[in-house]
C-alpha cells in the first residue's frame, strides 16, 4: 500500500534515523535518506528495496549552511514532492563548561539546531503544497533534564524543543504539523562517540531509568510514524518523552 507521501529522513544511517526511515518505506512512504556516510545509507536503501518501498541516497553534512537547500532539491528532484521532514541528525561531545571550546558550541549548534531550522525552512514551499505535510524533530530527554556532561547537547535539544513549539503555531494556518520525539537512552552507535567504556555507560544509563532497560531504535521509530500518520492530523506543538520514564527521575 502506497502512502503517497515522501520524506526527508536525517540521521538515517543507523539507530533511530535508519529504523523510521524503514517504518515510513514499510507504510509507503518514499524516503530520501539523509547523513554523512554513503555506506549506511546505502545499506538502509537496500533494505528498503527489498520489501518494496523506494529510497533516494542523499549523502550530506547538515552541519553545512548548503545542505539542506541541496537535499530537499535532490529529493524533489526525485520524487516530485516532500511532505515529511524527520530531523533526526545529532552530534554529541560530552564534557564541561571549561570543555566548551568555540568550535565545539558551534559544531553542537550547526547540526542539532541551524541544520534541522535550514531543512526546514528549505522545505516549506513544498510543505505548504503537500495535502497531509508534518514535521519530526528528534530531541533527547536530557532537553528536559539535567545530566551532568551534557551541557552543550543538552541546550540544543531544549532548544530543538523550543523551535517545535514555535513552529508549531507558526505553520499551523498552513496546516503543517510540528511535533517532537524525546527519547531516552536509546542503543544506537552515538553512543560510541563520546563513551570511552561503553558497557558502563550503558550499565549507568539502563540504572536511571524506571522502567529497568535502554530503548531500542524501533521504540522511537513507531512513535515518529503515529506523528506522521494520516489519522493523527489533529496533533501539534508535542513534545512525546519516548524515555523508559527517564524525566520522572532515577529510580530509588
Amino acid at each position: 500500500m502506497s502512502d503517497g507521501r515522501t520524506a526527508v529522513v536525517t540521521g538515517a544511517g543507523t539507530g533511530i534515523g535508519a529504523a523510521a526511515a524503514e517504518l515510513l518505506a514499510a507504510h509507503g512512504i518514499a524516503v530520501a535518506l539523509v547523513g554523512r556516510r554513503h555506506r549506511p545509507l546505502a545499506a538502509v536503501a537496500e533494505r528498503i528495496l527489498e520489501v518494496g518501498g523506494r529510497s533516494l541516497v542523499v549523502p550530506a553534512d547538515l552541519s553545512s549552511p548548503d545542505a539542506p537547500i541541496e537535499v530537499v532539491e535532490r529529493t524533489i528532484g526525485a520524487f516530485g514532492q516532500l511532505d515529511v521532514v524527520v530531523n533526526n541528525a545529532a552530534f554529541i561531545r560530552t564534557g564541561s563548561l571549561d570543555d566548551a571550546s568555540p568550535a565545539l558550541v558551534d559544531e553542537h549548534y550547526a547540526t542539532n539546531v541551524r541544520g534541522p531550522l535550514l531543512l526546514v525552512r528549505a522545505a516549506l514551499p513544498h510543505l505548504r503544497r503537500s495535502a497531509c505535510p508534518a514535521v519530526v524533530n528528534v530531541s533527547s530527554s536530557v532537553g528536559s533534564i539535567v545530566k551532568p556532561g551534557n551541557m552543550l547537547y543538552g541546550s540544543t535539544k531544549a532548544t530543538l524543543e523550543y523551535l517545535t513549539r514555535a513552529w508549531a503555531y507558526e505553520l499551523a494556518r498552513d496546516g503543517i504539523r510540528v511535533n517532537c520525539v524525546a527519547p531516552g537512552p536509546v542503543d544506537t552507535p552515538i553512543h560510541a562517540t563520546y563513551a570511552d567504556d561503553l558497557a558502563a555507560t550503558y550499565a549507568d544509563l539502563a540504572r536511571r531509568i524506571p522502567l529497568g532497560r535502554m530503548g531500542a531504535p524501533a521504540d522511537v521509530a513507531v512513535w515518529i510514524w503515529h506523528l506522521v500518520a494520516p489519522d493523527t492530523t489533529w496533533t501539534t506543538g508535542n513534545v512525546v518523552h519516548v524515555d523508559g520514564g527517564q524525566v520522572l527521575g532515577v529510580p530509588e
